[in-house]
């Protein structure tokens, strides 16, 4: 089977650094330090198929070809190529990229008669994916759409959970193993956001291999109204925690629940960012705003005792509605370095009893599939759902 691969080489590269998407500050995030994401993981992904490929689940003996450019779109992340995996260039990737570059390369590959598209990046990515295909014709449309999640914001329902996840879909679908279904095509209404409003909107749809378990799904559309008084609740329990322990960090995570439980305590929490509530200093607490990784690192290094042992820290994190993620989407500051600072048992999810109701598990995608195999051996992570209500849930595994 033909597959196409496509790289967006500057998705995800702001996400360390705090910032809400990739789209025209891949420079800048560069020059900050940033290293590439969507690349690497694509490499993960493609690895591990080629794994897959080699061992007993591949009972038909089936044999890919990845269809796509040399350099950093393509080639740069295709390793480990054996007799079931081959490379076909039809194409060079430029010195700089952009979207029309993403725009031309799914030219190319339809015209190369792949059968389907493996791409690493985020919402961003998909949309340029999925506006080339929409520009060519309706049979272009058809093409399944399989993501490897490496941008900074991924809503959309094309996206594998974990780049190894990828490797699964691809092998599943590529034996037959899978149907095709359409899927919305999610991104951060950009409008609404500069206005303060964290809401995430359709711009298209797409055809992608169906798997429950290795597919995400897309992100809920529509926050549920009428939990005033849950929302209020949680705060007050947070709170609690507070003023029981005045040395008591908490790390507020992004999402709209925690954003409006941070209003109950008159606290302007980031819509997307990451913030850090510190101890009780001369009567008061300091709020440190919009966190990168390497501030979040700072900040913690600071919050020790006298004799360097760490003080009480607590992490707030929001699952994502209609995806169940609780770490690796839309929160890539908290890297592997500053999660395995915090630890996971000072980790305390937060969701009201409406989200919770479609959600039977949470999923962690750490970008380190070491801290992701330790995470997951831990089975459940306590999820606040009222006033001193709290539940363990289960952790997907990988």
């Amino acid at each position: 089977m033909r597959i196409g691969v496509v790289v967006n080489p500057d998705a995800g590269l702001g996400g360390k650094l705090g910032f809400k998407g990739s789209d025209g500050r891949a420079a800048e995030a560069r020059a900050a330090g940033a290293e590439d994401r969507a690349g690497p993981r694509m490499a993960q992904a493609l690895e591990s198929l080629c794994v897959l490929l080699s061992g007993s689940l591949n009972r038909n003996d089936a044999r890919i070809t990845l269809v796509g450019w040399e350099g950093r779109m393509g080639s740069s992340w295709v390793k480990n190529l054996n007799s079931h995996l081959a490379f076909q260039s039809i194409g060079i990737t430029p010195e700089t990229t952009s979207d029309h570059d993403t725009h031309n390369l799914v030219n190319d590959l339809v015209k190369a008669e792949v059968e389907a598209i493996v791409y690493a990046g985020g919402d961003g990515t998909t949309r340029d994916i999925v506006k080339a295909l929409e520009s060519i014709g309706k049979e272009a449309q058809e093409i399944p759409l399989v993501g490897v999640p490496g941008g900074v914001k991924m809503h959309s329902g094309c996206f594998a959970t974990t780049p190894k996840a990828a490797a699964e879909v691809v092998l599943a679908f590529v034996l037959g193993d899978l149907r095709c279904a359409i899927t919305e095509v999610m991104d951060l209404d950009e409008d609404v956001y500069q206005q303060g409003v964290w809401k995430v909107r359709m711009y298209g749809e797409a055809w992608t291999p169906s798997s429950p378990r290795f597919m995400q799904g897309a992100k809920e559309q529509v926050e549920r109204s009428s939990e005033v008084d849950t929302i209020e609740g949680l705060a007050h329990h947070v709170q609690t925690l507070l003023d029981d322990k005045p040395d008591l960090m908490v790390i507020w995570g992004s999402g709209g629940t925690l954003r409006r439980m941070g209003e109950h305590e008159e606290l302007e929490l980031t819509l997307l960012g990451i913030d850090a509530q510190g101890p009780v200093a001369n009567g008061k607490r300091t709020l440190h705003a919009d966190l990168n990784e390497q501030e979040l690192l700072d900040v913690l290094a600071q919050h020790v005792d006298e004799n360097g042992e760490p003080r009480p820290r607590l992490l707030l994190l929001s699952p994502m509605g209609g995806q169940g993620f609780l770490i690796g989407r839309g929160n890539l500051q908290l890297s592997p370095d500053v999660l395995r600072v915090i630890q996971f048992d000072n980790i305390l999810g937060v969701a009201t009893p409406a989200k919770l109701i479609g959600l039977q598990s949470v999923r962690i995608d750490t970008g380190d599939p070491a801290l992701d195999d330790e995470f997951q051996a831990k089975r459940f992570v306590k999820i606040l759902q009222g006033f001193r209500t709290t539940r363990l849930i289960r952790i997907e595994e990988s």
